[in-house]
């Protein structure tokens, strides 16, 4: 099953700091806006996504439909797809904010360690 594009949302107490110390490790800001307290940084095909009082942890991501520049692809497993899929495996599903029958979507699950896993389509 593809998932799409990986990226790992960081709930970060301060976003300065966090900017900071992820450009130490030669991430540059790739998207977002730190006035309203969210970055997009990208070190060559790593994405992390800095956010500071928006979520209370870590959320691991994956984006159909993109590749890692954030570019739309012409052929990817939809977010229904996906979802279906892993319901007919006996996937418990968090959240679902399912719109039409194409399009963006998304939905999230917690896997066994207590860890968010969002699946969040926005082509």
């Amino acid at each position: 099953m593809e998932l799409g594009t990986f990226s790992i949302s960081l709930a970060v107490k301060d976003i300065g700091k966090s900017k900071n110390f992820y450009e130490k490790l030669g991430f540059s800001i790739f998207g977002g806006d730190q006035l309203n307290h969210w970055l997009i940084m990208k070190n060559k095909d790593h994405v992390i996504g800095l956010f500071q009082g928006m979520f209370e942890s870590n959320i691991l991501t994956f984006n159909p439909g993109w590749d890692n520049d954030g570019k739309k692809l012409e052929s990817f497993t939809d977010v229904r797809e996906i979802l279906d899929n892993l319901k007919s495996q006996g996937i418990e599903i968090a959240q679902e904010s399912i719109v039409g029958e194409t399009g963006p979507s998304s939905f999230s699950m917690i896997d066994p360690d207590g860890n968010t896993i969002l699946i969040d389509q926005h082509v």
